[in-house]
């Protein structure tokens, strides 16, 4: 998995120390947007054990899931209007497969085995495909030069993390 380090806003950018791609426990956690919820889900955020006749997406959908959302709630990060929670976008690398979480906490899961989160993702998503010749570490190396060459919102360094531990 691999990031940028850009924290954009209004029109302006800088790089950031923080890691936009961290280990927690058996995941490997991507995001996008908020640093805080970055900060909870790599600091704050207990993975719950995986039931022993559980599949990895059912575990996503239900135990993972609900721990996210009483951790943002916990922390802050949730947002609630009409009555409709809302948290933000983040990858999770768990048991071998890449799930995506969107703001409704909806787990995806593509079928083509990568996924581009972020103001970069449908440059970063074309690159992926066009790239998928290269192994996978210089794949996400050239995906990510692609996408801040076209993308003014996606600066280096680059941080790449693997799952394998």
């Amino acid at each position: 998995m691999g990031a940028d380090a850009a924290a954009t806003g209004h029109r302006f950018i800088r790089t950031t120390n923080l890691p936009k791609v961290f280990r927690n426990g058996p995941c490997l956690i991507g995001y996008c947007g908020s640093f805080r919820m970055g900060q909870v889900l790599e600091h704050c955020l207990a993975i719950p054990e995986r039931g022993a006749n559980e599949a990895p997406e059912e575990f996503m959908v239900t135990r993972f899931i609900e721990a996210v959302r009483t951790e943002f709630r916990k922390q802050g990060v949730l947002s609630i209007e009409q009555n409709k929670e809302t948290g933000g976008q983040f990858l999770v690398g768990y048991a071998g497969r890449l799930f995506s979480v969107n703001n409704d906490f909806h787990v995806g899961d593509m079928r083509d085995g990568f996924d581009c989160i972020g103001s970069g993702a449908p440059v970063g998503l074309g690159a992926m495909k066009a790239l998928e010749d290269l192994p996978p570490r210089k794949r996400l190396e050239r995906s990510l030069e692609i996408t801040a060459y076209y993308v003014a919102d996606v600066l280096g360094p680059f941080r790449i993390e693997s799952m394998a531990f």
